[in-house]
């Protein structure tokens, strides 16, 4: 199914074009022609080159690092695409910045996740498109209707291709990522293990208990975040302790900050397997690195919500 051409534009700003353009080569589209940049003062700039009046308009742009500039473009693209008389403005946002702050663990902490979704409903748009929010409840913050496409099926589709079916374990890094492991063992008809973790300190995490059997088989570490990868590392050097053949690490945003490719690189992984939802330079990919393409996911969820067909269809086995 091809969309709709004349009715469907997407555009992007700077965070992650290449994404953008698998996605509208995915739709059969050229991607919309649209300038984001800076003057000299550095201030953002956009200019929009070409009518989108009464047009169905998907914004692709992740909030990943540097999350403020990439948030204001996105601002402002939305603002741009309201005032030149768009039909409808759906924001495509494959990793949503700021999503770990999303209650209040402290007294005056700001719930920063509820903030963002104000600002991109209060600049004007109608719809979102999310990739693995760090918290599913993220979705109610938002005043406006967000689909929530899950990074599991892509990654286990892989997985399934290596033969790990029926195979391997499958371990949720902490009691809070159960979930997502949870779907991922089911789809690979694997057990399921878990590491009762401690965080004495931000990005700072120790392995206390691992429940379930690793010893003699191959195991899946899978998160949405992989940010300083003490969490991930620690747990594949603790499996490999506790008798795991191999180790493989899967997410589907790869922030990779701080010492984060220091310590992957480091680590007993056979195989790191990551998204595009953020774009990783060359200088951040290590050997043993597999970046999966999520541009076949998005696109059709983008199809089904211009043809107004159900999306969570994508999802049922």
């Amino acid at each position: 199914m091809k969309a709709s051409r004349w009715r469907m534009k997407l555009f992007t700003a700077n965070a992650n074009p290449q994404l953008a353009s698998e996605i509208a080569s995915y739709l059969g589209i050229p991607v919309g022609d649209a300038k984001v940049g800076r003057f000299s003062d550095g201030e953002i700039s956009c200019v929009i080159d070409e009518s989108v009046r009464g047009v169905d308009v998907f914004v692709v742009q992740p909030t990943c690092p540097p999350v403020n500039e990439n948030l204001m473009e996105l601002l402002i693209m939305i603002d741009a695409f309201r005032r030149a008389s768009a039909s409808r403005i759906n924001a495509v946002i494959p990793y949503y910045g700021y999503g770990r702050q999303d209650r209040k663990t402290r007294a005056r902490d700001p719930i920063t996740a509820k903030l963002v979704s104000n600002l991109i409903v209060e600049a004007g748009a109608h719809r979102v498109v999310a990739v693995d929010l760090h918290a599913t409840q993220i979705q109610g913050f938002f005043d406006i209707p967000v689909d929530h496409l899950p990074g599991v099926p892509t990654i286990a589709e892989y997985f399934k291709k290596q033969g790990l079916v029926k195979k391997a374990v499958v371990l949720s890094p902490d009691v809070g990522g159960v979930t997502r492991a949870r779907n991922l063992a089911a789809q690979l008809e694997s057990p399921l293990a878990i590491v009762d973790k401690r965080r004495p300190a931000p990005n700072v995490s120790e392995i206390m208990n691992v429940i379930g059997d690793v010893k003699g088989k191959p195991v899946i570490i899978i998160d949405d975040i992989i940010d300083t990868a003490g969490t991930l590392c620690t747990a594949a050097e603790v499996m490999m302790e506790k008798g795991a053949t191999e180790v493989y690490g899967c997410c589907t945003h790869p922030v990779f900050s701080g010492p984060a490719l220091e310590r992957l690189s480091k680590a007993p992984f056979k195989e790191i397997v990551i998204t595009n939802t953020i774009p990783l330079p060359e200088g951040k990919k290590l050997p043993n690195m597999t970046i999966l393409s999520v541009a076949p996911l998005v696109g059709e969820a983008i199809l089904r919500i211009h043809e107004d067909l159900s999306v969570s269809k994508l999802f049922e086995a």
